[in-house]
């Protein structure tokens, strides 16, 4: 029977981190490319995922927030 591994978030705030980069540098990409093309249907599919994606990197910073605070926290 395996064991559940523990808890360990010691590098959560660097892997959020690491999201939130790239969610920024695909939303920049993908509004690139919406400049750029002529075809509606990309368009219209590429503004919703942007939409999405910036939903998600409210979460994210939300998260991030968490994280500090909860390891500030275990460092007192």
């Amino acid at each position: 029977m395996k064991k559940n591994k523990p808890d360990d978030r010691r590098d959560n705030v660097d892997k959020i981190q690491s999201n939130i980069n790239n969610t920024i540098e695909n939303y920049r990409e993908a509004k690139d490319m919406i400049n750029e093309t002529d075809n509606q249907t990309m368009k219209n599919q590429l503004i919703e995922k942007n939409e999405k994606r910036r939903d998600a990197l409210s979460g994210m910073r939300e998260e991030i927030k968490d994280e500090a605070n909860a390891r500030q926290n275990n460092l007192k």
